[in-house]
This record gives structure tokens, C-alpha cells and sequence, in this order.
């Protein structure tokens, strides 16, 4: 294959595994955060209270970028809820940021599933910080200081995710 053709080719496949929120590293996405201090952010959650990231230093926090309109996201969430009751007396904090442009689709999603941890809403900005949102979901696990320890990118089997925060956890 002539090289332009092979580089359309990977290219497309790049794309479309972006799209599809598919990527052949689960640990990695473009411009990672692993090992760096998590970008601070203040929102106001579906609870109208204030969800400020800094605040939740010394825990361990699971911060999930999802979407309504993602299934492998809403397939996720109650695993989460449940590591949010099973794991929060051992420092262990979920948080939901929802990349909707609706917060009331985001409310449905929130009370359907009878989330017990904050969700906020998510935007471009703050997409930004974290490496730019480029398929979802994507989620972050920092540590008790602020840093990045572990980056899921698409699907990922959630009890990698599991296995990897409670090596942070406290006994």
C-alpha cells in the first residue's frame, strides 16, 4: 500500500475508534495525565451544592466524564454507586461529571439510577483540562494528593478500575 494510502487509512481508524470511544490503550489517552496533578475545577452539582475537586484531598476519587446518550457509561454507573457505598468509609469518592448539554437529561439519568454520589455538569472547558473528552467514558483515578494514578479511556473491564483503586485505599 502506497504510504499517503496506508496514513488515510490508520488515520481513519484512529477517527473512528475515537468516535466509537474505543482505544487499544485502557491506561493512556492523548495528552495523558498519569502521574500529574489532577486541573482543579469548582461546579455547582445536580444538587445545587458545591462540588469543588480540591475539597476531596485525602480521598481517593473516581472521576467519571459520561454522557446519556452512552451506553457502556449508564452500563457502568450502578457499579459505581456500589463502590461508592461499599468503598466510601475506606476513602473512596465518585464523581460524575455528565458531558450533556441538557442538565435536566443528566437529572433523569441521576435519579433513575439512584446515584449516591455527586454529579456535575461537564463542558468543553472542562473537557479541556482533562486532555479534551474524545470518546466516552473516561475516567480518572487521583490519589489522596491531587495526582492522576490511572486514566480509562472507552470501555474498560471495571474490575481493572476496581483493582487498581483499592491498592490506594485505606485498610
Amino acid at each position: 500500500m502506497a504510504p499517503r494510502r496506508l496514513r488515510r487509512s490508520l488515520c481513519a481508524k484512529l477517527l473512528l475508534c475515537l468516535c466509537l470511544g474505543v482505544s487499544a490503550a485502557p491506561y493512556c489517552v492523548a495528552g495523558s495525565l498519569l502521574h500529574k496533578e489532577a486541573p482543579e475545577f469548582v461546579r455547582t452539582d445536580l444538587k445545587h451544592r458545591k462540588l469543588d475537586l480540591h475539597a476531596y484531598r485525602g480521598k481517593i476519587v473516581l472521576l467519571d466524564f459520561w454522557a446519556t446518550w452512552c451506553a457502556p457509561c449508564l452500563l457502568e454507573m450502578p457499579r459505581f454507586a456500589a463502590w461508592q457505598s461499599q468503598y466510601g468509609s475506606r476513602g473512596l469518592q465518585i464523581i460524575g461529571i455528565s458531558m450533556d448539554d441538557d442538565p435536566a437529561l443528566a437529572r433523569r439519568v441521576f435519579n433513575k439510577l439512584k446515584l449516591n454520589y455527586p454529579v456535575a455538569m461537564g463542558d468543553e472547558k472542562l473537557g479541556q483540562l482533562y486532555g479534551g473528552v474524545l470518546g466516552l467514558p473516561l475516567t480518572f483515578l487521583i490519589d489522596g494528593q491531587g495526582r492522576v494514578q490511572g486514566q480509562f479511556q472507552g470501555e474498560t473491564g471495571l474490575s481493572v478500575i476496581e483493582a487498581q483503586f483499592k491498592t490506594l485505599l485505606r485498610p
